[in-house]
């Protein structure tokens, strides 16, 4: 049944008393046109995601926090019950989101700050299984380089310009190649990222309120 996931998550966290106005708040948000999602007022107890789709506008609300010997996994949950989990600002799984990146290996990378310090292009490997296709033990060869401010973002709320700008090709990969990621960097927090998981299907998250 629908919201019944996020319904349990909250209930389990101690907050039982609000997890219906909470819920309500972000199945509302789910997507809704972006004025819509943009002026609801959020529980600021909660952390939020705001995530741009194919579908509209998602208000994602952060479910657990695992940590990791390469950076703490934050889970993000929609009301739909569609999931998100970001590792230092990259997306490491999704369900809900064709195709589903059900898991995905990255490794220990260099903070975003000393990468901004350095102003060296870091190649790096990632591996990742995806469904549907069964398609298991994935390689993308990957470049991160720090890039000038783009001039179209979906940043919403926050000067681009305050921000330090990363961009993440694609040098080869076992499967499809996949457009350019981009991540917006304040200090070792991304703020705002841009991401697909087909050629066809991106997506764009921002921690949400802005400037939070």
């Amino acid at each position: 049944m629908r919201f019944v996931l996020l319904f349990w998550l909250l209930a389990l966290a101690g907050c039982a008393d609000n997890t219906r106005a909470v819920v309500q708040t972000v199945r509302d948000a789910f997507g809704s046109n972006r004025a819509a999602a943009d002026a609801f007022k959020l529980d600021p107890r909660y952390r939020y995601l705001r995530v741009t789709h194919q579908g509209g506008v998602a208000i994602l609300i952060l479910g657990g926090v695992d940590k990791d010997a390469r950076g703490v996994i934050q889970t993000w949950y929609a009301a739909d019950a569609a999931v998100l989990k970001l590792q230092n600002g990259r997306l490491v799984g999704n369900t809900g989101l064709s195709p589903e990146w059900r898991s995905v290996t990255l490794p220990e990378l260099p903070a975003w700050s000393t990468l901004a310090a350095e102003q060296k292009p870091v190649q790096w490997e990632r591996m990742r299984d995806v469904m549907p296709g069964y398609r298991f033990g994935i390689r993308d060869q990957l470049v991160l380089s720090v890039i000038p401010t783009p001039s179209a973002t979906g940043l919403v709320r926050i000067d681009a310009e305050k921000l330090v700008w990363f961009e993440e090709r694609m040098e080869a990969s076992t499967d499809e190649k996949l457009p350019p990621a981009r991540y917006a960097v304040q200090g070792d927090t991304v703020v705002y990222g841009e991401q697909c998981v087909s050629a066809g299907n991106c997506i764009k998250w921002q921690r949400w309120p802005a400037g939070v």
